[in-house]
């Protein structure tokens, strides 16, 4: 049922709201995982599927591996978007990406299978308690080049230009959401659209300070209303300095809307939840020349230099000449060196929660590696004895309990794998092993199921 002052600008809204969600997720081919054959592929991501029926995703290790990630097949445009921005800005020289509202990083993780190779993305959020997710669905994915930030976009004023590309996914009046998110109806009110409309405009104000000359703002909403969408495309074009409007047009067959320069995703007419999108440029698009620049950086507060970074973490990750290494507060942190002097900037200016992999936690002359570097597509499977697990020794780890290591294991730290692909660490010490798994990832549902539970 819809809010009683809801005017839908759709027909079939309402019909829609009685129909049940799809479900839908898209892979990870960083890490080998493939679209299965015979899917039902999402033609607006070429990593993304519809599934038929949901699965118990808590209980799939693959989902815990990084090797997909569930989301809405409407949210999957945020792909197509960057690509498009990409294939202007780039010709194949990274790029350095901003989602200004990222928790819980699903427009984060597509943005960085869209982006050229080797480029960074920034995941900033606002609220407190979305980081720490937004943080781990990140470490899940396993790139070295993203950096989690927290706090308003205003602190992006000070970035100056920085970014070719940013991502803004703003808070809004959750029309789109009505069918899947029964309290979005009954918080739904007029007064709140005009709400959120002031805020966007606010949030939009301060991320075209950080970005470039002719570099690309993306922006998106789940909601329908002119006031969130046309008038603040409208108000873009008109009053920030430079604003140019980019075509965004999708093929018919689609099924999506196009209204006054915004491109609708809207239930019933497509598999998914509703979702509207524009693309906007800072002064005429142009391709990246040179190194991004970074204002004043300096160094990190606290880091030290990389020759106290302890000796044997250097080789747990590929390619190492290729980062720079430093220790703050205890944690070891490997930044692809392509991406220092922006790292150094944004520790500047920005509240930085974390940058490049989180490699490991130093305890008295232990280096202990942590599950970021585990999941990390920069890992070095080879610095590390490994054992492939069963379903159930996994389901175990996942769930942070005891495991049993086959007998002749080294000790020391070891890499579980399953499926021959990392799960995660435990430290062997002879006559049983620690479990390094999270604490605060670990899954708490004791309702194990009898079979792993297959999607890929």
């Amino acid at each position: 049922m819809l809010p009683k002052d809801f005017v839908s600008p759709f027909s079939g809204l309402e019909e829609a709201l009685e129909q049940e969600p799809s479900v839908s997720v898209r892979v990870n081919k960083a890490k080998g995982a493939e679209v299965p054959t015979g899917a039902r592929r999402i033609p607006w991501c070429d990593t993304g599927f519809w599934l038929d029926n949901r699965i118990p995703f808590t209980w799939d290790p693959a989902m815990h591996q990084g090797l997909y990630y569930v989301q809405d097949s409407s949210s999957m445009i945020a792909a197509e978007a960057v690509r498009r921005a990409s294939e202007i800005l780039s010709g194949g020289t990274p790029l350095l990406l901003l989602d200004s509202c990222a928790a819980p990083g699903g427009k984060s993780t597509a943005a960085i299978a869209a982006l050229p190779a080797g480029s960074m993305v920034v995941a900033n959020e606002y609220v407190p308690q979305r980081v720490a997710v937004l943080s781990e669905n990140l470490a899940k994915w396993g790139s070295p080049a993203v950096a989690v930030t927290r706090g308003d976009t205003a602190q992006f004023r000070k970035t100056r230009e920085m970014f070719d590309i940013i991502i803004a996914d703003v808070p809004c009046s959750g029309e789109g959401m009505f069918r899947k998110d029964p309290e979005a109806v009954r918080q739904w009110t007029p007064a709140l659209v005009e709400e959120c409309a002031l805020r966007q405009r606010e949030i939009v104000d301060n991320l075209w300070e950080a970005l470039r000359p002719g570099g690309i703002l993306i922006y998106s909403t789940c909601t329908f209303n002119r006031s969130e969408n046309q008038e603040m495309r409208r108000y873009i074009l008109d009053t920030l300095p430079e604003a140019e409007p980019i075509e965004f047009s999708l093929p018919e067959e689609w099924g999506t809307v196009e209204v006054d320069g915004c491109t609708h995703f809207v239930p019933g007419r497509i598999e998914g939840e509703g979702l509207t999108i524009f693309m906007v440029s800072k002064g005429k698009p142009e391709p990246r020349v040179g190194q991004v620049a970074t204002g004043r950086p300096r160094k990190e507060r606290g880091a030290k230099s990389r020759d106290e970074v302890p000796a044997e973490c250097k080789k747990w990750i590929k390619g190492a000449g290729d980062y720079e290494f430093t220790v703050t507060d205890g944690e070891v942190r490997a930044i692809p060196s392509r991406w220092s002097a922006v790292a150094n900037a944004l520790t500047a200016n920005v509240r930085t929660v974390s940058i490049g992999v989180d490699m490991a936690t130093i305890k008295g002359r232990d280096a202990i590696p942590s599950q970021a570097l585990a999941l990390s597509t920069a890992l070095n499977t080879e610095a590390f004895p490994t054992v492939d697990v069963d379903y159930p020794t996994a389901a175990a780890y996942l769930r942070r309990d005891a495991v049993t290591l086959p007998e002749g294991t080294p000790r020391g730290f070891v890499l579980l794998t399953y499926g021959n692909r990392p799960l995660g660490f435990v430290k062997n010490i002879g006559n049983r092993s620690n479990n390094l798994y999270p604490q605060e990832w670990r899954i708490l549902s004791t309702h194990i199921p009898d079979s792993a539970p297959t999607l890929l």
